[in-house]
């Protein structure tokens, strides 16, 4: 490894623990371990936090959502359907909370949404459950959340952003909810694996190449013919599952879109929001020099700080918030991978 890494964030790498995911349910546990450790940014009296199942996709359990409501937001105020990270295979509710938490300070309502996790429930799973999920949000909206309808967006970081991408695009083609804002952080959008950056960041801190390769296996597994390998045939993957695939991208919500240098994920954000911008969908765009996927989480370092302050000014410009101060707090980003 010879990367220009951000000369606050290079001292750093060394200290980040890897989390080997051949073993699944060792690697959650040790994600588990790695979030515990790290103290949990409380709320307050400032935000109203529940827990409740919301109705599944047909045939499949209730979905678990949790549901932040800023105590002061005023009737019919925006919403964000919030879908963590996690290479499809980690992640939950409390692991997204801090990310979760700080869109709520900023003003809106946040539905955090608990989704299905392969390998044991490879796609369609996770993207059924976050559209229902989004349907319900959409139907509550106004009689129960105190949500303007026309104002719900969907974000998510790393895989969350895959799904977040997808949605749109189903919500599109089914005629769902219309969505005002699709944001999209270090986006994981195309199986195929076929990026100058894929290739090249095979030994980068955090998330490589191979481990974004052994991700797209699990989460893909049925759709390839159970063969071990992603990048299949266009038949065989459909764009709801890797949204790069999509053929129009026309009709989509407004994007903010930022990719990490050092990423190997970088070159199909990149591409995705070139795309976007081709089709008409009014792009926000941001590349961040010396960083890497997963580097966000040392919280010193100013280029950490940019980023966060640019997603907020950008969530609260395109759902029409009130500019307010952001909360001064460490450990507020979740893991992402």
């Amino acid at each position: 490894m010879g990367y220009a890494l951000d000369p606050e964030i290079a001292p750093w790498v060394a200290l980040l623990a890897d989390v080997p995911i051949t073993d699944v349910a060792r690697a959650r546990t040790l994600v588990r371990r790695l979030a515990a450790a790290v103290p949990r940014p409380d709320a307050g009296a400032a935000v109203s936090i529940t827990d409740q199942p919301v109705p599944g996709p047909a045939g499949a359990p209730d979905v678990r959502v949790r549901v932040y409501r800023p105590v002061t937001a005023p009737a019919d105020c925006p919403a964000v359907l919030f879908l963590h990270g996690g290479g499809f295979i980690l992640g939950d509710l409390d692991m997204a909370h801090g990310e979760a938490l700080r869109f709520a300070e900023l003003g809106c309502v946040v539905v955090s949404v608990d989704y299905r996790l392969a390998p044991e429930h490879p796609y369609p799973a996770a993207v059924d459950d976050c559209y229902a999920a989004l349907l319900w949000l959409a139907r509550e909206a106004r009689p129960n959340l105190g949500v303007d309808p026309a104002r719900i967006a969907v974000a998510g970081g790393s895989a969350g952003a895959c799904l977040a991408a997808a949605l749109t695009l189903l919500s599109r083609d089914r005629g769902g909810p219309a969505l005002c804002f699709q944001f999209l952080t270090a986006p994981k959008l195309d199986d195929r694996l076929d990026t100058v950056s894929m290739r090249t960041f095979t030994d980068t801190p955090m998330w490589n190449s191979g481990k974004v390769a052994l991700t797209w296996r699990y989460y893909l597994a049925h759709r390839v013919g159970g063969a071990d390998r992603a990048g299949g045939p266009a038949a065989d993957v459909p764009p709801y599952a890797a949204p790069a695939r999509a053929a129009d991208l026309s009709g989509l919500p407004p994007a903010f879109v930022s990719v990490c240098e050092f990423d190997p994920l970088r070159d199909e954000g990149l591409a995705y929001a070139q795309r976007l911008v081709q089709a008409g969908v009014p792009t926000e765009l941001h590349l961040y020099p010396g960083t890497f996927h997963g580097s966000r989480l040392i919280q010193s370092a100013q280029v950490t700080r940019q980023m966060i302050a640019d997603e907020d000014r950008a969530i609260v410009r395109r759902l029409g918030l009130e500019p307010r101060p952001a909360p001064s707090r460490d450990s507020q980003v979740p893991w992402q991978y």
